[in-house]
């Protein structure tokens, strides 16, 4: 058994969780379950970050202390989770003394060192990003980008890492791990980052301008930049674990993999004679009609009100089979609603329908046993061989948008050979023959939604649980023998109807609001 160790970045506490938050994690979660399904020993880690200039400003803006407010935003995110059914071994918390261990601990070392030294910046400073700008940032007509809000000009000592000492061999080593980062492309967004020279990093806050953060071990006057203290997170977690670090997967969105992950982070291990994670995956943006998602426009859809009115398996579904993993995509009740209709009520709801149906109608609710095979079920048996090869190898490159056309591929042929075979015909006939074929028509059906139903289990678990429940069938803990053409669920009792994805209406509503 493979130790498997996936992280998703830890979401900033200054505002409520939204629907990028709850794309990362679920597709984040349908990684880890796939990787559990194979065998592997799984710990899957989320969590929050909790410091910083400001979360202390609104903090100070609702009269509360700083880790009130915290912890209230951090107990959205954890209902977010479970509202998704998210399977996280870990939740992390920046404030925790385990995560301040740790960082303290890295930061001495490197000090020790000689890796981190004091001196005097001048020059520019985002509040909103809460980091140091140069010249290189400012737009063509000498503006500041919106992204940065107010921008100051500030003279202040602080403490430095020595980031720029370690730009070669980054380089180097991303040319010689063309696949540390996932989508390639974006791994040549990085490489083309770093033919600008690095400055070296300011980690460090005075304690006058920021009180927020974790106190430098050599130096208590000073408190820990944001970025020095939140992506050690994915140390932190599991310093009390051997063997579990480096992660296998950093599961990131677009916009912190460079130069966070992608630069700062792989120099501060390496500086820290850590060992690196075996890669980064760095996800696309939703939008919403073709539009940023944005509170001041009000197009922000709220995970939570959406499982509500939908169900977690409805949406997880509809964010795996929408965006192509590294790519951005487009967010509309419209869509969400047709994809519902097509694929999950439609074709998977439509066929657990017939087959317990029928089945009650004909067989007493008892899967028979199945006949020889005649060409219709040659064809279905010949597609589900092809379709167990392929989608595993799309899951092993992260093409699930891929993978799930496929699945439903197999679930619309399934209720293609329904319409051939007419059961509902079958059942009338007096004709021994017709009553054996009825017999092999039900036992495909039910067959045939067991095995689909192992394919989509680790994107929408809760329904397949129901499927299952439906089949009086209890799945093999060995995947590959659930995979598995066979006869067993040949005597099983199926439950008298079950209507597992409600059709809904398909005019086009506003986004929830949060």
């Amino acid at each position: 058994m493979d130790n498997f160790y996936i992280t998703t970045a830890i979401d900033y506490v200054n505002g409520s969780p939204h629907l990028g938050h709850a794309y990362e994690k679920v597709l984040t979660d349908v990684i880890a379950r796939i990787r559990r399904m194979m065998g592997d020993r799984v710990h899957f880690l989320t969590g929050v970050d909790e410091h910083g200039q400001k979360v202390q400003q609104s903090a100070r803006k609702r009269g509360i202390a700083p880790q009130q407010f915290c912890d209230e935003v951090s107990a959205e995110f954890r209902a977010m989770l479970t509202k998704l059914n998210v399977s996280n071994d870990d939740f992390i918390r920046t404030t925790e003394e385990r995560h301040k261990r740790v960082v303290r601990d890295i930061l001495q070392r490197l000090f020790d060192k000689g890796e981190i030294y004091k001196a005097e910046y001048q020059g520019y400073y985002s509040t909103r990003q809460e980091q140091f700008l140069q010249e290189k940032d400012r737009n063509p007509d000498g503006t500041w980008p919106e992204i940065f809000g107010d921008v100051m000009e500030i003279t202040e000592t602080n403490y430095f890492f020595k980031l720029r000492q370690y730009q070669d061999w980054l380089v180097q080593f991303l040319t010689e791990n063309e696949n540390f980062v996932f989508p390639k492309f974006r791994q040549k967004q990085v490489l083309e980052f770093l033919k600008e020279p690095l400055n070296d990093l300011c980690i460090s806050r005075p304690k006058e301008r920021l009180e927020w953060g974790i106190p430098l071990p050599f130096d208590e006057n000073f408190v820990t930049y944001v970025w020095f203290d939140a992506l050690v997170n994915y140390v932190s977690a599991v310093a009390d674990q051997p063997g579990v670090w480096p992660a296998n997967w950093h599961v990131i969105g677009k916009d912190i993999l460079v130069p966070p992950h992608a630069v700062y982070w792989p120099i501060m291990l390496q500086a820290a004679g850590l060992p690196l994670p075996k890669g980064i995956i760095a996800h696309g943006w939703w939008s919403f009609k073709g539009a940023k998602m944005s509170k001041s426009t009000g197009n922000v859809i709220a995970p939570a009100a959406f499982v509500d009115e939908f169900g977690a398996d409805a949406l997880r579904y509809f964010f795996l089979r929408e965006m192509s993993v590294g790519q951005d995509s487009d967010f509309t009740d419209l869509q969400f609603k047709a994809r519902y209709n097509a694929d999950l009520a439609n074709n998977l709801g439509n066929l657990l329908n017939r087959t317990l149906n029928m089945s009650n109608r004909f067989t007493a609710g008892v899967v028979p046993a199945a006949g020889a095979d005649g060409e219709p079920e040659t064809e279905l048996r010949a597609l589900w061989e092809q379709t167990r090869a392929e989608v595993p190898q799309l899951w092993n490159g992260f093409q699930f948008h891929l993978a799930l056309e496929r699945t439903i591929a197999f679930v619309t042929a399934t209720n293609a050979y329904i319409e051939k075979r007419a059961p509902w015909k079958l059942g009338k006939s007096a004709n021994p023959a017709d009553q054996a074929l009825l017999g092999t028509s039900l036992a495909t059906m039910a067959e045939a939604l067991r095995l689909a139903a192992a394919l989509l289990r680790p994107f929408i678990p809760d329904s397949v649980a129901k499927i299952h429940a439906a089949l009086g069938h209890t799945p093999s803990a060995d995947w590959a023998q659930e995979c598995a053409w066979g006869g067993c669920l040949q005597g099983a009792k199926l439950a008298p109807s079950l209507v597992l994805f409600p059709r809904i209406q398909s005019e086009e509503k506003p986004p929830a609001k949060p």
